[in-house]
């Protein structure tokens, strides 16, 4: 017996979560399913595991905005993110629409039949086909299963243990270990306070420093408005200002770049032991903004720095040895232990192949339609969030466009629905993620392109999708069948 289904969402994280629920509220008439193909709801924060996995965005804007983030602390550790996905999922009633250990392989549409049929596999046993109208994407934007295939010279050389922050290895013991992280990003500002509490040591190995800006794991502010308006007035106020705030900061950097760069440097020296100076280490080779910046709660980054159980080093690896690093400014580090936070390959569609009439889709020949639908794809959105600022306001206002779009299929009573472009119009391609991070820059083969005209621009942010899904054109250069 055939499985049909109005919609099917693939992915059980925050995105694939968070669309259920919008369309189980939004369209109470549609039959719909989510495919999760891990063993358990949660993505990101239920795979990671390493040492002091916590948000990077303040969880009030990072959380649902239908099931609000109800605790003071912004900054939540991975298992307190994945508790609240979890009951948020029981609290709306969606753990019988979830189906686990479902692995989408294969998504091909027909244009005879006007439906996709998706060949999943079920607990890496038994495959089956399951066909529906339309696809919502929610399975994140980078490859669960590898981690981005860094270059490190001489690391098959190494006799003690090498840790990717994906794949952390159970009950790895670093207590007392002298422990070298290769990465300058957020995962590595996140390990070295975390690991430097129980090793002998731990260095920061970077080529390029990053920009971290410590801030509050509770603003005085917040606790203010808790304390002296009700829960419905303050829960507001402090998402307004957590959605102001971001966007503020951002404008300010981009139009004021020097400006910034001279505060932070300030900033930054102040919190610095007087062991460690500012040049090289934290003065990055681009503009605050134009990769995500690095956060550290309460200063925990800049605290383990000044009790010199860890240090930040800048330089380029010669080559690894049995026992540590030689680096090519000819010092040495000692390390019993690896780690490689060095980037996560990015990945779309969760890695299924996804085919048109029988033709395979080559995604990064495509562009991308308001950053959600694929040129010439049909009936399918492609649900990512925002990487400079929060994720999830990203994932939620394409959850909304998309359930808009099906809402004008059925007035105009359409079965399908296919971005095209305007073949009488130029259009150039631009990178479709608007950071400049050294795997995203590795992943432009592998990803779709941004035009600079109409409905195949980069996303602008949060504000602009907003006005575009309540009051744009959502139907440009669509064709509806």
């Amino acid at each position: 017996m055939e499985e049909m289904f109005d919609i099917v969402i693939v992915g059980a994280g925050l995105a694939g979560v968070g669309a259920a629920y919008r369309v189980q509220t939004m369209l109470p008439n549609k039959r719909f399913t989510v495919l999760e193909a891990r063993g358990q709801i949660g993505g990101t924060w239920d795979l990671f595991k390493y040492p002091g996995i916590r948000s990077d965005s303040d969880l009030t804007t990072y959380g649902f905005p239908f099931a609000p983030w109800s605790k003071e602390r912004q900054i939540a550790s991975g298992s307190e993110i994945v508790n609240y996905i979890r009951n948020t999922v029981l609290e709306c009633g969606l753990e019988d629409k979830i189906r686990i250990g479902h692995r989408v392989l294969v998504a091909e549409w027909s244009s005879e039949r006007k439906k996709w049929a998706l060949k999943v596999l079920v607990n890496s046993k038994s495959e089956v086909t399951i066909y529906a109208n339309f696809i919502m994407w929610a399975s994140g934007y980078y490859d669960q299963l590898r981690g981005l295939d860094t270059i490190i010279p001489g690391i098959e050389k190494f006799e003690g243990t090498v840790a990717h922050p994906q794949f952390w290895p159970e009950n790895l013991d670093y207590s007392d270990k002298q422990v070298v992280i290769i990465g300058s990003g957020a995962t590595a500002i996140t390990l070295l306070p975390t690991m430097s509490k129980t090793a002998e040591h731990v260095t920061m190995l970077q080529r390029s420093p990053s920009y971290v800006l410590t801030i509050p794991t509770v603003a005085v502010e917040d606790q203010i408005l808790r304390k002296y308006l009700p829960s419905w007035i303050s829960s507001r106020l402090i998402r307004w200002k957590y959605l102001l705030l971001p966007r503020l900061t951002m404008e300010f950097c981009k139009y004021f770049p020097g400006i910034v760069r001279a505060g932070m440097r300030k900033f930054t020296t102040s919190q610095l032991p007087a062991h460690i100076p500012h040049d090289p280490h934290f003065e990055p080779r681009y503009n605050m903004g134009e990769q995500r910046i690095c956060l550290a709660p309460d200063g925990d980054f800049f605290e383990c720095l000044r009790t010199k159980k860890a240090v930040v080093v800048t330089d380029t690896i010669k080559t690894v040895t049995a026992h540590g690093i030689e680096l090519e400014s000819g010092n040495r580090l000692a390390a019993d232990i690896i780690v490689t936070a060095t980037g996560l390959k990015i990945q779309l569609f969760g890695g299924a192949e996804i085919r048109v009439d029988g033709e395979l889709v080559k995604i990064c020949d495509k562009y991308a339609w308001n950053g959600t639908m694929l040129q010439d794809v049909p009936n399918a959105s492609l649900l990512i969030g925002y990487t400079s600022t929060s994720w999830t306001l990203g994932v939620d206002i394409m959850t909304q466009l998309v359930i808009k779009l099906m809402g004008v299929m059925e007035k105009r009573g359409a079965d399908v629905i296919t971005p095209r472009l305007d073949p009488t119009m130029v259009v150039n391609p631009a990178q479709l993620l608007d950071i400049t991070s050294t795997y995203v820059k590795a992943a432009v083969g592998s990803t779709p392109k941004a035009g600079d005209r109409g409905p195949w621009r980069r996303r602008a942010g949060y504000y602009e999708d907003c006005l575009k899904v309540m009051f744009g054109d959502i139907t440009e250069e669509l064709v509806f069948e």
